[in-house]
């Protein structure tokens, strides 16, 4: 079950806001990519804790993305990117991720993989180009399901 700001797992209660609300988006992928709900909860809060650490709010709270968006704007474009996974194609971003095949480029919000291949690197320069292509961002994640990197192409 997909959680949001106000309904998100108990374990996040204590959680500043603004964590809080990066760990919630963060398990919600994991979800999505079929993680275990406890293992999607414990990845997400840790990741968005260490994002807390290297993304600290700018003076007007307001912080940057690695796309140079601020969270207003970049909040704009989840919803963009939220709209173009009903099918129609978009601006979905694209994840690297370990399959069973090796690893896979994924589109955010598909369950299906657009390719799978032998090594990590294959993978990374694919989803490279696909980034470019789409304008979105490539974000490649490690053996354990944490966010490695995240280049924006646009």
């Amino acid at each position: 079950m997909p959680w949001n700001k106000h309904d998100y797992p108990v374990s996040m209660k204590n959680l500043e806001p603004r964590v809080r609300n990066k760990a919630v988006e963060i398990a919600n992928a994991l979800l999505e990519e079929g993680y275990e709900e406890g293992r999607a909860i414990a990845i997400g809060t840790a990741q968005a804790e260490k994002w807390n650490e290297d993304h600290p709010a700018g003076e007007e709270g307001q912080s940057k993305h690695a796309s140079g968006r601020s969270d207003d704007e970049h909040d704009e474009h989840k919803d963009k990117t939220s709209r173009s996974r009903s099918g129609r194609g978009g601006d979905a971003d694209v994840h690297v991720v370990t399959h069973e095949d090796g690893w896979a480029l994924k589109v955010e919000g598909k369950d299906k993989p657009l390719s799978t291949f032998g090594s990590k690197k294959e993978a990374m320069d694919e989803a490279e180009d696909y980034a470019s292509k789409h304008d979105v961002h490539a974000i490649v994640h490690g053996k354990d399901g944490k966010i490695e990197s995240n280049r924006s192409y646009s």
